[in-house]
């Protein structure tokens, strides 16, 4: 019977519409008329080539045999926070890039850099030309801190300060201005750590690290030798990890300095804790109350830098010059604790204490921005509101990574929050809830319109290109990188 339907394929014969009907009801996923025995091919794009964007893409791949994935990025590097967000002194967290690298050169998966989403082409027209898009472009904005004096010279996101030591474009002119002896950085989170161990290493440390010359250059004459980690509840809710909190423990040339009174209680509180937490605090309580041993204490003296947790702080006005423009200070509102572990909340008591500082860092969180007006928008959380990375009425669009969860976790959490987004979306291919009976041309049509719109988008054997570059430019000081700061020859690069 099948052999008699190929045959009519191609005739006048009057039966050719049974023939048709037929077979959209035995394959209702071909992609033509006529008889053709296997499913369309499902095509994906995915927005921003972050952890998030590899992961999900990643997990398509792995799992489902015939679907094409095309990644999207403004910039023209890949990588996103594994490039711009990861310390320079952490050379093997950024060893997950051999892995991306594989996704993105697997026959079945395209990059398409320096294509802005949201201005260059719209949501709406990826969605016309793939069956299904994932938002993974990430959290590139700052959350405010809300108190007077935070626009004055000398008040810098974590966001901005890192995207500068690690060659971000979009913050190659901060030029931070270090010369003050006093930093204070507001949130303990592994963020708020990376800032402070980056302002407080050996210059011998940072030079053979990936860190831009620019900063390099500015840390060499930095000023700074004292940094203050401030943050509103106590040692028990810090939000560091306690890899990082060693790292800053065993600083060369640094000593911490605590206040002893921010610990009471805390000792009587670690039988309750959970292990990992509980670890954590048993060393936050070492650093700030033992006495040293004498190799310690020798390297105490020793010591020209001092850092320190302040807890039970929260900003309430940075303060500034007598002409009103730069940072001299800042005034933190005391806090004490309602409830108690994870739970615990930090309310105001009244008091104040005035920090004199000349550099403030704020490192509060990240947050996402709407990407295109036809997506659903979270404006209050950040998000876009979805169920396991289905994005909520809007079927066959999907998102993942911070986008999805609001910006927590490390590298690992974003993996499995966008292996889970990948496994919605192969479901709904299996069970027919995302319709997969039409042809999508996906990069065919959007490359077009790049083309009619004067984009040039940017290949991964063109991101190669400029990884060659900077390998070299980083080999010729000592460094495993010397980052190109600019968009513009980033593309010169590429095109050569």
């Amino acid at each position: 019977f099948l052999v008699r339907l190929k045959t009519m394929k191609n005739t006048t014969d009057p039966s050719l519409g049974l023939y048709t009907r037929l077979n959209k009801a035995f394959f209702p996923f071909a992609d033509s008329p006529g008889v053709r025995f296997s499913s369309c091919t499902p095509k994906v794009c995915i927005v921003g080539s972050g952890p998030a964007g590899f992961y999900t893409a990643q997990h398509l791949l792995k799992t489902h045999q015939n679907v094409h994935v095309d990644i999207y990025e403004r910039l023209p590097v890949p990588f996103g926070l594994v490039r711009f967000g990861v310390a320079p002194d952490h050379p093997e967290v950024k060893n997950v890039i051999n892995t991306f690298t594989q996704t993105a050169k697997h026959s079945r998966c395209r990059f398409y850099g320096n294509v802005n989403v949201g201005k260059d082409v719209s949501v709406g027209e990826l969605k016309q030309a793939y069956h299904a898009v994932v938002l993974s472009y990430g959290a590139e904005g700052n959350r405010s801190m809300g108190v007077p004096g935070e626009g004055l010279a000398g008040v810098y996101s974590a966001k901005d300060f890192v995207g500068w030591y690690n060659g971000h474009p979009s913050c190659r002119e901060l030029n931070p201005d270090l010369n003050c002896e006093t930093a204070v950085i507001l949130g303990q989170g592994n963020v708020a750590l990376d800032v402070a161990r980056v302002l407080l290493s050996p210059i011998d440390i940072l030079k053979k690290t990936d860190i831009t010359q620019p900063a390099l250059e500015a840390l060499v004459r930095s000023q700074i030798r004292r940094v203050l980690i401030v943050g509103r509840r106590g040692p028990v809710q810090v939000a560091c990890t306690i890899k990082e909190l060693r790292e800053m423990v065993n600083l060369p040339g640094t000593k911490s300095e605590m206040v002893e009174a921010d610990f009471d209680g805390v000792t009587e509180a670690l039988k309750d804790l959970p292990r990992p937490r509980k670890r954590l605090t048993e060393l936050l309580l070492k650093t700030a109350l033992d006495t040293p041993g004498d190799k310690e204490q020798q390297r105490r003296h020793q010591a020209s830098r001092t850092w320190g947790f302040r807890f039970f702080r929260s900003p309430s006005e940075v303060l500034a010059d007598a002409d009103g423009n730069k940072t001299v200070g800042i005034r933190l509102a005391v806090t004490r604790l309602e409830g108690s572990g994870e739970g615990a909340r930090a309310v105001l008591t009244g008091e104040v204490e005035d920090v004199t500082c000349g550099l403030v860092i704020s490192s509060i969180g990240y947050k996402s921005h709407p990407i295109d007006p036809s997506v659903p928008f979270d404006t209050r959380r950040a998000v876009i509101p979805n169920t396991m990375g289905r994005v909520k009425q809007a079927t066959g669009l999907y998102c993942s990574g911070w986008l999805k969860t609001g910006p927590t976790g490390v590298i690992a959490t974003t993996m499995n929050n966008s292996f889970d987004t990948a496994r919605s979306l192969v479901e709904d291919m299996e069970s027919e809830a995302l319709d997969l009976s039409s042809v999508k041309t996906g990069s065919e049509v959007i490359s077009a319109l790049l083309e009619e719109r004067g984009v040039k988008s940017v290949s991964f054997s063109d991101w190669e290109k400029i990884d060659s570059v900077e390998m070299s430019r980083g080999e010729a000081s000592g460094k495993p990188r010397e980052k190109i700061l600019t968009v513009e020859e980033m593309i010169q690069v590429a095109r050569t």
